[in-house]
């Protein structure tokens, strides 16, 4: 008879159950399905356990395995029986296995839907959070096996192991009996068990980032011998800034005499080193960098930082080399920025590190800037060099990263750090591309209650580097989607510097009123209309006059700071001539005492640059590197970044902890911009702190919709629904469609209309008619056979036989406006339900706002008013208002839908008459396919490569 251990190949090999995950201390392992193959491997990861490991295993000393269990640890059917491992190096670190069994305790097959689980890991790597990953992969497999439910039997001493059960989130029944704990839990994820993993993914995720920021050796690999070069000048930006911790320079081609390269120890390979290296950049050709790998991986490096090019971004050929790299990295337990990238920058004092391109380092600041290509990462730096002065000190740069091809470490992984990192108060990215939008979602919302996170988002395609998910979502759209999650979208490296050092300097606004003073009037009016172009509410402008002292605008600040009708105050200035007018630094010290003395708003500074006033608010106290900063030697030559005035030689003014800077900028649309972006974000903070429900509702039959899906699925896959299916489902979540009849002939017509009662509707919906009022292809409020026979013989005139018309007849709905609800499952974003104004305000000028599934109450009001032609809702110009909250319903069932049932890929609703009383909707389409997988409910994995 044959066994189910012998059944090594009733299924084949489930590659899919492979994935890189992060351990709790940032490093990473691949988790992968035990085989045949791997007896060699699991002997020699027995034998490295130790012996108290092997008695809480098996309850009793173990010493070796013997032939007769590594047959059984090794041979599975991945259906009753499965083993997963952890490995590092392609080495065993730890295994867990599951056994299927029945009611009796034993072996059992499917229906049984209980199995018994149990882990070892190696002492070496205990506390590393490996078993609480494997648990997260292992669940994962015995769902999709049919298995709902896991027993595991421990011994009360090994304390580790239930705490490692009793932390996972799931719902658990524990007992004791015969000296054994036996834990019993349901695999099905609940939301402590989510909250639970997306911690521990934070965790994770930010240490492995940690460690590359802050490392306490570094290698640099492929430094010249002679000046210049990549891997040489990188070694000198490092060393010149101060670096804290051990340097070394590395290239295979140095003599073998050779000690010191421009004072840093030299040594031919990473192996020779004499400590640990916790980080490696490398600057060799890419032909080479798979030996560099090596080295590194062998010698423990934590980290690596390729700038190497002649990756992805150079073909086919050049991603198979990538998808190698990342592979290579992730085997020995290391995470890698880049290739291609321009490097990393953290200016702790207590770190000083500038691995990268940069030849100076900001100055030390609490923005956090990631960018993917150097070029941006440069204009980034640049800017913020430029412009990171302000009235009471500067704002500088707490960490850099500029990822490259970003095939590792993304934009994801650093603002898991930014969130709880201490040293960072504003976040402001470039993305090129999002790999995992619904990730980034995610995070970003919750980044975004913490602190100010901005954007850029490139619009066109991914740069061919870049490994990302398609998405059939309009940029528009994914846009939008970002705002709701708390993300400050901007369009240009400039609005993203300008929102970033207000941000970064100010208290957020309490609202949108607006106090405007200055000495010019015409400067105060063009701000004033800026404000109201931009939604925001200012008052009339205080103009003090090309006269005003400083004291006039320290009194003018301070009242109107004091003004409870005030949220935030802009101060225009020109520079004046006279012997009254207030010199620069008078007037910098006036403003700044003015804010200091009423704290609690924002306050900006528009000034004209001319003359001195420009280098009063911003020169000495720019983040641009002072000559006084460079260490000794440091090699010559005008810096990149310095601005190209002269400034005095004082130091920059270092502001009091608690003190907050006042942003200047050049022009009256630039500081609006970044002040109503600030409004907005702090109106989206106030909120998110009471994000509303997703209510509940009686009349919901959840059991008949998913019983009518399964029999619709039953026919085939991706299919569009028939109507009268379409009709049946959405009336199972409370959403009637009005009934339409098929009107093929004049007679079936008026059959119709009797069964309906008049007054009807004739409608032709053929695909190039349907929803197309405008051409002629609807008639209304037909009052009798007479009025409907006459209409339907004009149809067939004007558009040919019934057969290419389709036409149907339907109740007449309540005069109301016209919109449109839709739905659908991006691959890449998830569920999101959209709504705007049936006809040319969505179909051509795209008013459609956006919302991701699920959908609450407060955020289903929101979406309502997002659109720009919402007023027609609410009685503009005298109409009557509709039924909002009737609306606001509608959109609410329809989430439920979509998110209770994700074979539900699509829904479009269209048109939907919102009356002064109650909703009609007149016509519905529903699409369904086997559910997409929903990777951020599944367990914590890196992006597969």
């Amino acid at each position: 008879m044959q066994t189910s251990a012998d059944r090594q190949d009733r299924h084949q090999y489930p590659a899919h159950w492979e994935a890189d995950v992060v351990l709790r201390d940032g490093g990473t392992a691949r988790i992968r399905p035990i085989t045949v193959d791997d007896a060699d491997r699991l002997v020699s990861f027995y034998e490295q356990v130790s012996d108290e490991s092997k008695y809480y295993r098996f309850f009793a000393p173990y010493p070796r395995l013997s032939a007769k269990d590594v047959h059984r640890f090794t041979h599975h059917d991945f259906v009753d029986r499965v083993g997963l491992a952890a490995t590092i190096g392609g080495e065993f670190i730890a295994t867990v296995r599951y056994d299927r069994i029945g009611a009796d305790g034993m072996p059992a097959s499917a229906p049984a839907d209980e199995a018994e689980v149990a882990f070892l890991v190696q002492d070496a790597h205990q506390g590393r959070g490996v078993a609480s990953a494997l648990l997260e992969h292992i669940a994962a497999v015995a769902r999709e096996r049919g298995i709902r439910r896991f027993a595991a039997e421990v011994l009360p001493a090994n304390t580790k192991m239930i705490k490692v059960f009793t932390d996972a989130g799931y719902t658990q029944q524990r007992s004791f009996e015969d000296g054994v704990v036996r834990l019993e839990f349901d695999l099905e994820p609940t939301d402590r068990s989510l909250a639970v993993q997306r911690a521990r993914e934070q965790r994770a995720e930010a240490r492995s980032v940690r460690r590359l920021l802050m490392p306490g050796s570094v290698a640099v690999v492929g430094v010249g011998r002679a000046p210049g070069g990549v891997g040489r000048s990188v070694l000198g930006n490092i060393r010149d800034v101060g670096y804290g911790g051990r340097l070394h320079a590395v290239n295979k081609a140095f003599p073998e005499d050779l000690e010191k390269v421009d004072g840093v120890p030299a040594h031919r390979r990473v192996r020779d080193i004499g400590g640990p290296v916790d980080l490696a950049v490398v600057a060799v050709p890419a032909e080479h960098v798979p030996a560099v790998v090596t080295e590194c991986g062998e010698h423990g490096v934590q980290g690596l930082v390729v700038l190497s090019a002649g990756y992805a971004e150079s073909g086919p050929e050049g991603r198979e080399r990538q998808r190698a790299l990342v592979q290579q990295a992730r085997a020995y337990g290391m995470r890698l920025i880049g290739p291609n990238a321009f490097g990393i920058i953290n200016t702790a004092p207590d770190v000083r590190l500038n691995a990268s391109l940069a030849p100076e380092m900001p100055r030390p600041g609490r923005i956090g800037m990631f960018a993917q290509s150097g070029a941006i990462g440069i204009a980034l730096l640049s800017r913020l060099h430029r412009r990171g002065g302000g009235v009471t000190g500067v704002t500088g740069v707490s960490t850099f990263v500029s990822a490259g091809n970003r095939a590792d470490v993304s934009g994801n992984d650093v603002l898991q750090y930014w969130y709880d990192d201490p040293e960072t108060d504003v976040a402001l990215m470039y993305l090129e591309s999002i790999g995992n939008p619904r990730k980034f979602t995610r995070l970003a919302r919750r980044t975004a209650a913490a602190k100010p996170l901005v954007v850029v988002q490139g619009v066109g395609s991914a740069p061919q580097g870049h490994t990302v998910r398609a998405t059939r979502l309009p940029h528009a759209t994914v846009s939008a989607l970002l705002r709701q999650a708390g993300v400050i979208r901007v369009d240009t490296i400039t609005e993203l510097v300008d929102a970033g050092l207000l941000l970064a300097r100010q208290p957020l606004p309490a609202g949108p009123r607006v106090a405007i003073l200055g000495n010019s009037e015409s400067l105060g009016v063009l701000t004033y209309d800026r404000c109201v172009a931009e939604g925001l509410r200012p008052s009339r402008p205080l103009d003090l006059t090309t006269g005003a002292t400083a004291e006039d605008f320290h009194r003018a600040l301070g009242a109107a700071l004091a003004d409870e009708t005030c949220d935030s105050v802009v101060v225009t200035a020109i520079p004046a001539i006279g012997e009254a007018s207030p010199g620069e630094a008078e007037l910098a010290e006036a403003l700044r005492s003015a804010a200091a003395a009423v704290p609690g708003k924002p306050v900006l500074v528009v000034h004209v640059e001319l003359g001195g006033l420009a280098e009063a608010l911003s020169a000495a106290a720019s983040t641009a590197p002072q000559a006084a900063d460079t260490a000794p030697g440091a090699e010559g030559g005008a810096p990149p970044f310095r601005r190209p005035v002269e400034r005095p030689p004082t130091a920059p003014t270092v502001p009091p902890e608690g003190t907050h800077l006042i942003p200047a900028y050049p022009a009256a649309e630039r500081a609006v911009r970044a002040l109503a972006e600030a409004v907005r974000y702090g109106q989206w903070r106030r909120e998110a702190m009471d994000p509303g429900k997703v209510p509940e509702y009686d009349d919901i039959d959840e059991k008949g919709a998913a019983r009518l899906i399964g029999e619709l699925l039953a026919r085939g896959e991706g299919l569009t629904i028939p109507d009268a299916e379409t009709c049946g489902l959405l009336g199972t979540y409370g959403i009637p469609v009005r009934r339409a009849l098929p009107a093929p002939t004049p007679d079936a017509a008026a059959e119709a209309a009797r069964a309906l009662g008049y007054p009807v509707a004739l409608k032709a919906t053929a695909p190039h008619l349907r929803h197309r009022a405008d051409l002629g292809g609807v008639r209304l409020d037909l009052a009798d056979e007479e009025q409907l026979r006459r209409a339907y013989a004009e149809l067939t005139e004007l558009f040919g036989e019934p057969e290419g018309l389709r036409p149907v007849v339907q109740g007449m709905a309540p005069r109301g406006v016209d919109t449109v609800v839709r739905a659908v499952i991006d691959p890449a974003a998830g569920a999101v339900l959209s709504f705007g104004l049936a006809g040319a305000a969505s179909q051509l000028l795209g008013d459609m706002a956006h919302r991701l599934i699920p959908v609450t109450d407060r955020e289903a009001t929101s979406l309502v008013r997002s659109i720009r032609t919402a007023p027609l809702l609410f009685g503009w110009r005298g109409s009557t208002p509709v039924d909002t909250p009737a609306l606001e319903e509608l959109l609410l069932r329809v989430s439920r839908l979509v998110d209770d049932h994700p074979e539900v890929v699509a829904v479009t609703l269209e048109p939907v008459v919102v009356a002064p009383h109650g909703v009609s909707v007149l016509g519905a389409t529903v699409r369904l396919a086997p559910p997409p997988a929903r990777d951020d409910l599944g367990p914590r994995t890196m992006p597969a490569y």
